[in-house]
């Protein structure tokens, strides 16, 4: 069975800092995968932070660019978020996606709490 973990969240005051992580199966961290970061709050749908093109570049939501960066290591197979200068709007559980070969995969999820 094919699992994302993700590692990295907890509570930070408003302009702090956080580093998501993703160990992603080798079977599946493919330069043709799609791969990207999403949150969610209760009562609403989930919405894309940031992801990996097809072309491999890179989109961001409005709400977090210039603050977020997506990265990935091809050697450990690890997809990463780096969260700065976080609002309390940010406060969400993060979820770790890739989709390939027609299949779609999230992880567990890892709840990141802005708050003074």
């Amino acid at each position: 069975q094919v699992q994302l973990v993700e590692t990295g969240g907890g509570s930070v005051q408003p302009g702090g800092s956080l580093r998501l992580s993703c160990a992603i199966p080798q079977s599946i961290f493919s330069r043709h995968a799609l791969m990207g970061w999403y949150r969610q709050t209760p009562g609403k749908e989930r919405e894309m932070v940031a992801s990996f093109t097809s072309g491999g570049g890179t989109t961001y939501a409005d709400s977090v660019k210039g603050r977020s960066t997506i990265s990935r290591d091809t050697l450990t197979n690890t997809m990463y978020l780096q969260m700065n200068t976080l609002k309390p709007d940010d406060t969400a559980v993060y979820y770790c996606h890739v989709q390939y070969r027609g299949s779609v995969y999230w992880g567990q999820g890892t709840q990141v709490t802005v708050s003074s």
